[in-house]
């Protein structure tokens, strides 16, 4: 799998200037999905990375450890971005399975939305923590 070091580098210098090269490391009909999307075709996949770059400000990927297998690989990595000035970071993975051309046949991204995301925001972050504190196992006291 040569293709995964020049991709997680493309990932971790992503900028608007650079989406257009997602044909060089994603197969055609390739699938792209995540907690909010679920798409197929290089176009689909360069689109989300451009809606990013819109709906974010200084959006960036700090990539973290990788693990490969045949063609496949897991990534970890922490998406950082603003809103509205104010900074967040997803902390998360991606498995990456490969076709014989090294080109990326499925991108599927792991991370949780509730608490990494929707907890922070504002109007509907109180609720989902509540909700995570009703449903949490108590922690026992150390006797």
């Amino acid at each position: 799998m040569n293709t995964l070091l020049p991709l997680l580098n493309w990932y971790g210098t992503l900028t608007p200037h650079t989406v257009q090269f997602a044909a060089q490391f994603y197969a055609p009909m390739a699938r792209f999905k995540d907690p909010f999307n679920d798409v197929t075709g290089v176009a689909a996949i360069e689109n989300i990375f451009q809606h990013m770059f819109t709906t974010t400000e200084n959006p960036r990927f700090i990539i973290g450890d990788h693990i490969t297998q045949n063609q496949q690989a897991f990534v970890t990595w922490t998406f950082k971005f603003s809103l509205h000035g104010k900074p967040y970071q997803i902390v998360g993975g991606s498995h990456l399975i490969f076709d014989e051309a090294g080109l990326v046949t499925l991108h599927r991204d792991y991370w949780d939305a509730a608490e990494e995301l929707l907890q922070k925001l504002p109007i509907v972050g109180a609720p989902i923590r509540w909700l995570r504190a009703k449903f949490a196992v108590p922690q026992q006291a150390n006797t």
